[in-house]
C-alpha cells in the first residue's frame, strides 16, 4: 500500500494519501494561476477517502469556477497560508492535492497514461508541455461531465 505525508510550510497541517493518484492534472487556468502564484498547478487526483489530515485543521475558501459554476473548496493553513488540497463539488467523491505540499512533491508517476494538460488557452509564455501528453484548451470534459477529445501533440509544445 502506498503512503505518502505532506504539509503546509510551518508545520501546523499534516496529511496523507494512502493510494496512488487517480490521474494527475496540470492546469494553467487563470484560477491556479493566481492560487499559487505561478503558471499553473500540478495536481494529483485522489479517491477522496484515501487522503487523512492527522494534524490541525485547515481553513477552507470557497471559490465559483468560471468553468464549470461548481464550487471549488481550497483548504489551506490558518497560520502560513499554504494551500495544501482542494476539495469538488462537481466531483464529492475526489480530492486534488497541491503537489508541492508532498514531503516527496514527486513521488507520483506523471506519465502521458495517467495525466493531462489543462488550460492550455491560459498557459503564459515559456510554459512546455511534453510530447505525447493528453491536452486541453480549456477543461477536459464540459460543464455536464461529457468527456472532450484531447490533443496529443507529437513534439514538445513551447507556448509562446
Amino acid at each position: 500500500m502506498t503512503h505518502q505525508s505532506g504539509g503546509c510550510l510551518c508545520g501546523d497541517l499534516r496529511f496523507s494519501v494512502s493510494a496512488r493518484p487517480l490521474w494527475v492534472t496540470a492546469c494553467f487556468c487563470r484560477f491556479c494561476q493566481r492560487a499559487t502564484g505561478t503558471q499553473g498547478i500540478v495536481e494529483p487526483i485522489f479517491d477522496l477517502k484515501s487522503f487523512a489530515m492527522f494534524q490541525g485543521e485547515p481553513a477552507r475558501y470557497d471559490h465559483v469556477s468560471e468553468g464549470s459554476g461548481k464550487v471549488v473548496h481550497v483548504h489551506f493553513c490558518q497560520t502560513c497560508a499554504t494551500k495544501t488540497h482542494l476539495t469538488f463539488e462537481r466531483w464529492p467523491d475526489r480530492l486534488g492535492v497541491y503537489a508541492g505540499a508532498f514531503d516527496d512533491p514527486g513521488w507520483f508517476d506523471f506519465t502521458p497514461e495517467n495525466s493531462k494538460f489543462i488550460f492550455l488557452d491560459c498557459a503564459t509564455r515559456g510554459t512546455l508541455v511534453p510530447a505525447g501528453f493528453k491536452t486541453y484548451a480549456e477543461h477536459a470534459a464540459t460543464a455536464d461531465g461529457t468527456p472532450l477529445e484531447p490533443h496529443v501533440f507529437d513534439d514538445v509544445l513551447h507556448v509562446r
